[in-house]
């Protein structure tokens, strides 16, 4: 189901602590029941293959799903001209009203999963390049559930470079299970791909990534400043006058720019985005500070030493800034891949050694709990339901 909303002129959009030791954040628990979880796999989909699970919400609240196209009649699209007005996706998940009955949100559309299952092990080697199935998963998350009266806080979330938002899901649904309202944002063009309604002259249907296996300066600063315009697209055309951002690599570098650029933006959390350009300019975030809540959140295991200048360049201002570090992790630890690589070990479909590449080690009945107590300590005191 994709509903449309077509932004005019009337919305422009305007572009212009010490390390936490691993322990104390390793210590949360599985969720009671969860196989995906533990690092069970799922069952078996077509031809006998894979399907993944994702790890249920722990909130008190049932969850409802409902995706947007949005469109910014005021910017071109800055990776496809002959594509037009920058047109967005977004999925709105919140509290609901319970409806065993309505259907569970797809993880993945199935032209989405048809061009991921070819894509994703080209731009992320270490997935498996079969046996997986991946349009049968299933968020937990009703499409169409009524949400629940009242106001809630807004978060917004921006994926990984090379990553849709489809995998961020189980972080977002667990945060709206505990009541706040989250918006995750595919960004068009440096995205894996996204599925857009209907296709036409300049665009195709299923949008695929126009990024190369080198991304030089020029291209991340486009990375960047996009995604920025996007996310405070994405307030104009909801009305939102306040929200707190979350974002994943390329997304939390994003997040952390865009708290510095809109005052809209209450707090936000960098999990493991760089905060310096290709060529080592800073951005201005890092360069002049914050007076608003940034939590870094990074990993053992994909930390180096330009991620540590650049924050440590932030954190040098001092304010309202804290890093911490996840033991035993890697850098897609903070995405849906916690859950599912381990699965996908477990099913004979990855190697230890890629497992450890993209999530680490570690448990993921131990480091989905740990990623979602993070995030969700942060804005339950800065943005709190």
């Amino acid at each position: 189901m994709i509903d449309s909303y077509a932004s005019g002129p009337g919305r422009r959009s305007v572009v212009r602590g010490g390390l936490a030791g691993a322990a104390a954040l390793l210590l949360a628990h599985a969720a009671p029941g969860s196989a995906a979880a533990s690092g069970v796999p799922g069952s078996a989909g077509r031809a006998g293959a894979t399907v993944p699970l994702l790890p249920a919400p722990t909130g008190p609240y049932p969850v409802g799903a409902r995706v947007l196209h949005l469109v910014d009649r005021s910017r071109p699209d800055p990776w496809e001209p002959a594509a037009g007005a920058r047109e967005l996706m977004v999925t709105v998940l919140r509290p609901a009203v319970p409806g065993r009955r309505l259907p569970r949100l797809p993880h993945l559309t199935p032209l989405a999963a048809e061009t991921f299952a070819e894509l994703g092990p080209r731009i992320r080697p270490w997935l498996p390049a079969a046996g997986v199935d991946w349009a049968a998963t299933l968020a937990h998350a009703r499409v169409g559930a009524r949400p629940l009266p009242g106001r809630r806080p807004v978060l917004l979330y921006s994926p990984g470079g090379g990553d849709a938002r489809t995998m961020g899901t189980s972080l977002a649904t667990d945060l709206a299970s505990h009541g706040w309202t989250v918006v995750t944002v595919d960004h068009p063009g440096d995205t894996s791909e996204v599925e857009l309604p209907g296709e036409r002259p300049g665009r195709p249907r299923v949008r695929t990534t126009s990024l190369g296996p080198v991304i030089d300066t020029a291209t991340f600063r486009t990375m960047i400043e996009t995604r920025v315009a996007d996310l405070r697209f994405v307030l104009d055309a909801l009305g939102v006058r306040r929200a707190g951002l979350y974002g994943h690599s390329a997304g939390g570098t994003a997040v952390a720019q865009a708290l510095f650029e809109d005052r809209r933006f209450a707090a936000a959390v960098n999990l493991e985005g760089y905060l310096d350009h290709v060529d080592g300019a800073l951005f201005p975030v890092a360069r002049e500070g914050t007076d608003r809540p940034l939590l870094l959140a990074g990993t053992d295991g994909y930390r180096d030493a330009r991620l540590d200048r650049s924050w440590a360049a932030l954190l040098a201002h001092g304010g309202p800034v804290a890093r911490r570090q996840l033991g035993s992790t890697s850098h897609w630890v903070f995405t849906d891949y916690a859950a599912l690589v381990p699965q996908f070990q477990t099913a004979g479909l990855m190697t230890a050694a890629g497992r450890a590449e993209m999530v680490g080690p570690a448990d993921p009945g131990v480091t989905v709990p740990a990623v979602r107590a993070l995030v969700r300590s942060f804005f339950a005191r800065h943005l709190p339901r």
